[in-house]
């Protein structure tokens, strides 16, 4: 963390309008150097918007963007670049097919000789791209080995580990846990405290408050483009953000209006109804993603003598069904011969 505290990073009451859709509207928030501040929100809350704007894609239609405590306009996205504000993608902006240290240094690569010739220099390009990555706590195998070959959590950190050596002093991160797994996400989720660790101001959107809540510093959780809530650590456990996240009303007026809809005998509403408390249960629990929601009871399993036993056949039935079964194995009528053995009938005398 910076040693005087400063804002590195900060948007007061920015709006962004597309027509009449109200995108953002007065969104306040700040990130510091060393911190991780992050940034939640359920589909449609306006995070995407909010990173485009702060990446420099979208300009604000109100408000005021600061960095470093001076007012900035951006043209373009390399304009915010330029002065440190990387962003890390979702597609992450990689070609499967090429090796890793090409995709380091992609758009910025390293050259040597003297104009009119100059040509990649590929030693620097692979010892830089394997020392930094080390750095980050990442061991490649191979730097020569293709990024399609890396699992989605080594991708995430390679695209980490190159927005740090070219200069970011905020890196932006769209959902980088989104489609990985636990162990995965673990893994980032190290990589991340390891940007902040070297003084890295980090800005993690995500929609998952479990991912969040171990390394963030600050939390802003944003709903329909407006801001429902900032926190600081200190003042918002787990189970405050996870019910303020998944939206504990809502769930709750939810299972209401199940339990009223639900029959006597309509087992699939009940069983709807269910799932609706166990939602709100999940909502309310301060450690649901570890020891697992309480109070949630299994679907109750039907008893095994309700299920009827096939009823036996009758004799007569049986014998019925072994003549057919002895019909259909018979052989196919031969032409003009009798239906049981196949034989010509005797020709009558004129």
């Amino acid at each position: 963390m910076s040693s005087n505290g400063e804002k590195l990073l900060e948007v007061r009451n920015i709006s962004k309008f597309f027509g009449n859709v109200i995108a953002l509207k007065d969104v306040s928030m700040f990130c510091r150097a060393g911190e991780v501040t992050c940034l939640l929100g359920d589909n449609g809350a306006g995070k995407s918007t909010l990173i485009k704007t702060l990446s420099g894609v979208h300009r604000p239609d109100e408000g005021e963007y600061l960095f470093d405590g001076k007012a900035r306009e951006f043209g373009s996205p390399r304009d915010a670049l330029d002065l440190g504000i990387a962003t890390v993608y979702q597609d992450l902006a990689m070609i499967p097919l090429m090796s890793i240290w090409r995709n380091f240094f992609l758009g910025s690569e390293p050259t040597k000789g003297f104009w009119p010739i100059r040509r990649y220099n590929v030693k620097f390009a692979r010892d830089t791209t394997r020392d930094e990555l080390g750095k980050m706590g990442i061991d490649i195998r191979d730097p020569e080995q293709p990024v399609g070959t890396l699992s989605g959590g080594e991708r995430q950190s390679v695209a980490i580990a190159r927005a740090v050596y070219f200069g970011a002093r905020v890196l932006i991160l769209d959902e980088p846990t989104a489609a990985l797994g636990v162990k995965q996400a673990g893994v980032v989720l190290r990589y991340i405290v390891q940007a902040k660790q070297r003084g890295v101001g980090v800005i993690f959107i995500t929609h998952n408050p479990h991912h969040a809540y171990p390394v963030g510093d600050h939390f802003v959780i944003l709903r329909r483009g407006q801001v429902f809530g900032d926190f600081a650590k200190g003042d918002i456990g787990l189970d405050r953000l996870v019910q303020m996240m998944a939206g504990g009303a809502e769930l709750e007026n939810l299972a209401h209006e199940l339990e009223r809809a639900v029959g006597s005998d309509d087992q699939a509403a009940r069983e709807l109804a269910a799932a609706a408390k166990a939602l709100e249960a999940e909502a309310a629990a301060s450690e649901a993603a570890e020891v697992g929601v309480p109070g949630v009871v299994d679907p109750v399993e039907a008893p095994s003598d309700s299920v009827a036993e096939p009823a036996e056949a009758s004799s007569g039935e049986t014998e019925t069904a072994a003549a057919a079964i002895d019909t259909s194995d018979a052989e196919p009528d031969a032409p003009g011969g009798s239906p049981t053995t196949g034989e010509e009938p005797p020709r009558e005398d004129s």
